[in-house]
């Protein structure tokens, strides 16, 4: 039976299909969750969509951390679930302080959309364990609010910890140390601001590089082995 993978839809979200589309591509079956859900129902993973969440008032991802799924999904974080999220999805996980730091306007003060070349920095987390560490891949940037920052105590003990995930080789916004994604200390929770789901196939997209964050939650699922084509 194939994992599955919770994908939530809030007021607001844009790439929700696009992440469901990644999930039946990578072997899994995606689930969609709507904002005001207080179950999971029977998922294994779940994944946090790009958009604009309740139209990115206050804060971006500042309103989406109160919609009653997100109870749900920290308790199961909590408890191991591999939880993503990319673009406002990396908003809402730090406005919901399961990961640190915080994701602000762009340094040039304008909105990117552009492909982004990043290095894959960790191998130990949930979303990353079938790529290779240091390997490139190339995934689509659009964002006005992706500028990564926390303090400096904050950013030494990422380092220090090995809780970068990615990193820009061409920062787009200028994020604070090229940071383009972090995990907590358990690794099974993972945000970065560009979008794999936008690189799943070479046709519609500049790699398919971004296919391996689905297998790789999928492979730890299932207890698969670390075997892969998604280095580069």
């Amino acid at each position: 039976m194939s994992a599955r993978v919770g994908v939530v839809t809030f007021p607001g979200s844009l790439d929700d299909r696009d992440a469901a589309r990644a999930v039946r591509l990578a072997g899994g079956e995606p689930v969609g969750l709507w904002h005001d859900d207080a179950a999971l129902g029977r998922v294994d993973a779940v994944f946090l969509p790009g958009g604009f969440s309740y139209g990115d008032a206050l804060r971006c991802g500042a309103i989406a951390r109160f919609s009653q799924v997100m109870d749900t999904v920290k308790a199961a974080a909590a408890q191991g679930m591999p939880v993503l999220g990319v673009c406002n999805g990396f908003q809402v996980l730090c406005e919901s302080h399961l990961l640190p730091g915080a994701l602000v306007r762009n340094a040039h003060l304008r909105y990117r959309n552009r492909p982004a070349r990043l290095r894959v920095e960790t191998s130990r987390t949930a979303w990353t364990r079938l790529y290779q560490p240091g390997s490139e891949v190339v995934f689509p940037a659009k964002h006005g609010e992706g500028r990564y920052v926390a303090d400096e105590a904050v950013l030494d003990r990422l380092e220090a910890d090995g809780r970068v995930v990615f990193r820009y080789l061409d920062n787009p916004n200028g994020s604070m140390r090229d940071i383009a994604g972090v995990t907590n200390e358990a690794g099974n929770v993972v945000g970065l601001m560009p979008h794999p789901e936008h690189a799943v196939d070479e046709l519609t997209g500049p790699s398919n590089d971004g296919l391996g964050i689905v297998a790789s939650v999928l492979a730890h699922l299932t207890g698969a082995a670390d075997t892969s084509g998604v280095s580069r």
